[in-house]
């Protein structure tokens, strides 16, 4: 038991300090079209609660959401970046990701592949929703701009999770990912 714990300690910390790092350096953001940019840091909460567990996932959600707050407060990339100070925007919503990820991972990983790249969507999407829901909840953009904004960006963000989620898992769990000729696997 106390060796499982130690994993989860371990996992939750690489998880997080490489979510701090994408924030930091930025390559957590992907120059997407109209200035705008793809996410792609919710992807180690949904690696980490794939590998772990729902309470992996949400206290890594917890640690990105409280550095998007940090982020946003001490040095914003531009004037939208505000409204992260509110943290019922960018904690509260990035609580959710790592559960709602595992749950579908654990409806589905009898087959690895259909639950990694599902649960990298909705992990992705579970992000996107809650983010711009409480955007648009507490009226900081119109819901028309929310909308466009979800189709502009968070399909594509959804496709990348899904498939760096499936990339990274596979390879830690060495998971075949086709056929290989002369592999003696």
């Amino acid at each position: 038991m106390p060796q499982d714990r130690t994993q989860k300690i371990v996992v939750a910390g690489i998880m997080a300090a490489i979510s701090v790092f994408l924030g930091l350096t930025r390559w957590g953001f992907i120059p997407w079209f109209a200035g705008a940019s793809l996410t792609i840091m919710q992807v180690p909460v949904i690696i980490g609660a794939v590998l772990e567990g729902p309470i992996v996932g949400a206290v890594i959600g917890l640690i990105f959401g409280v550095f998007s707050l940090i982020q946003a407060a001490i040095a914003p990339n531009g004037p939208t970046d505000v409204i992260f100070t509110n943290p019922l925007i960018s904690i509260l919503p990035r609580l959710f990701i790592g559960p709602v990820a595992w749950l579908f991972w654990s409806w589905l990983k009898q087959w690895p592949v259909v639950g990694l790249v599902l649960s990298g969507i909705v992990g992705s999407m579970t992000n996107a929703v809650l983010v711009l829901g409480m955007i648009g909840l507490l009226r900081l953009a119109p819901w028309p701009l929310i909308g466009s904004i979800f189709l502009a960006n968070s399909l594509a963000e959804a496709a990348l999770s899904a498939i760096l989620v499936w990339a990274v898992i596979s390879a830690w769990w060495r998971i075949p990912m086709g056929k290989r000729k002369g592999a003696n696997l």
